[in-house]
């Protein structure tokens, strides 16, 4: 099996906030947050590598088998992923809307910089286009499961890209991507999960990867426990064991990653767990909450995970020093809608 590219030990602090709003995405016409397809996060299907990476990548685990096949730009790589969130999230903010939803996205560059905390220098239009052409020559053949249904086939990460510009070399004014049919697939059966939007603000190709791994397999649960050798393969690096195990412990040294903190325990394990949200005493933990809860949780906030809202629920509780709560199911209900 061929690997992935890994990024370099050490970690660089997170990137500053480029563009400091209350809104996440400037764009209007949609109430969008950003939103990860589940078969991308579990599996590597882009590359770490942070130079043009023109190998074939072969992975297989259980039952899922997957061959990335780049162009002569090179491999699509994991910050060129950042498009496809969007993509992606514009379009769930529009099916939670009840609006019409198409392959063909059209938005606009600069909301699209802004929203992935990029520059919008010229330099960063010049490497927006770059990445489209990545994304659009990375192939990909796998029998991955989307939407309840087993399909092998082969695709690009998207099938086509246009850039609409003043003349004469001036500024993007829009740009059009027409997603695969696998990628729009998954969000019409909302086979999606929402990131935190510091995802964006990760320097290292590898703390990206580490996170949506974590985002996915520890959001229902209050840890989660895997190997060094399984979170090697899964996370798609092509370091060795001993430098991966070392960039895990700066990654724990460093204590930065969205939403979770790792662990580094004995057997050679990496554990994952919310933060805040596991405390040693059970009893002065609030109650479960009622599924009637979850419901309504589900209705304030439609297509997001309502468990891993929980989570960041009893991680505020924890940090305001754990006050008591009459009635837990309003608390939650009424921080949810204080988040908007």
């Amino acid at each position: 099996m061929t690997a992935l590219t890994g990024a370099g030990p050490g970690l660089g602090g997170l990137l500053p906030d480029r563009h400091p709003t209350g809104d996440f995405f400037v764009c209007d016409i949609f109430d969008a947050i950003p939103k990860d397809d589940l078969a991308s996060m579990e599996h590597p299907m882009f590359s770490l590598a942070t130079r043009p990476d023109r190998r074939v990548l072969s992975y297989v685990h259980n039952d899922t088998r997957i061959e990335v096949v780049p162009s002569v730009k090179g491999l699509a790589t994991i910050h060129d992923k950042d498009i496809l969130i969007y993509c992606i999230s514009q379009l769930m903010g529009a099916l939670n809307a009840g609006r019409a939803l198409s392959r063909r996205v059209v938005l606009t560059a600069h909301d699209l910089l802004v929203a992935t905390n990029r520059e919008t220098s010229g330099d960063g239009y010049r490497r927006l286009r770059d990445a489209f052409e990545r994304l659009a020559g990375t192939r990909i053949t796998t029998n991955l499961t989307t939407g309840g249904r087993e399909i092998t086939r082969g695709f690009g990460l998207i099938e086509s890209w246009e850039i609409e510009r003043h003349s004469r070399g001036g500024r993007m004014i829009s740009v059009s991507v027409t997603l695969s049919e696998w990628l729009f697939q998954a969000v019409l059966s909302k086979s999606v999960l929402t990131l935190n939007r510091d995802y964006f603000r990760l320097r290292k190709p590898l703390e990206r990867r580490i996170y949506e791994l974590a985002r996915k397999h520890c959001g229902r649960q209050e840890s989660w426990r895997v190997s060094v050798d399984t979170l090697l393969k899964k996370s798609g690096s092509a370091s060795p064991r001993r430098v991966f195990r070392r960039m895990l412990r700066d990654m724990i040294a460093a204590d930065q990653l969205p939403d979770y903190e790792m662990h580094e325990e004995p057997g050679d394990l990496i554990r994952f767990a919310p933060r805040g949200g596991v405390v040693e005493d059970p009893r002065i933990l609030p109650p479960s909450l009622r599924a009637e809860t979850h419901e309504a949780a589900r209705a304030l906030r439609p297509g997001e995970d309502v468990h891993a809202l929980e989570a960041r629920w009893r991680g505020v509780w924890v940090r305001s020093g754990r006050p008591r709560l009459r009635a837990p199911d309003a608390a939650f209900l009424g921080w949810l809608k204080k988040q908007g």
